[in-house]
């Protein structure tokens, strides 16, 4: 699985113009599954995401956790982390998960995500606007 994060102050994602998912303080989870991932990965995945030191403390250094710091998650999936555009002009998304797999994955990985703390979420499959305040920025990637 792939993940990119973002901490924000504030972020929501819109779907036909109504906002399916919200938070303040928090980090905003893009993630894309591979065929392959397992539920060790996730469960990894999410420990990591709850467990990342990207919040300032009071001397303002990255020092504290998303539970640390009271924040919450806003997991949306996005199948085109896995996009190859090394060849040609158009990407190629042989590397993500199939649709029906993915689903599965996803709501596997938001309900491990709920273990640790508030989860926003977005809609799986739907075309969504993702609107966030970027906070430093801070943006990072993982891979599992």
């Amino acid at each position: 699985m792939r993940v990119v994060i973002q901490r924000v102050s504030g972020a929501r994602v819109r779907v036909g113009g109504e906002v399916v998912g919200r938070i303040g303080l928090g980090l905003v989870v893009l993630v894309g599954f591979a065929p392959e991932d397992s539920e060790a990965g996730m469960r990894w995945m999410a420990d990591k995401l709850w467990g990342l030191r990207v919040f300032a403390d009071d001397e303002g250094r990255m020092n504290r956790s998303a539970r640390d710091a009271g924040a919450a998650l806003l997991v949306v999936s996005q199948f085109t982390l896995y996009g190859d555009a090394s060849r040609g002009r158009r990407p190629s998304f042989v590397g993500a998960a199939r649709p029906a797999a993915a689903r599965a994955l996803y709501e596997r990985f938001v309900a491990l995500c709920r273990e640790g703390g508030e989860v926003a979420e977005g809609e799986f499959g739907a075309m969504m606007e993702v609107e966030l305040t970027n906070d430093g920025p801070v943006t990072l990637q993982l891979e599992r």
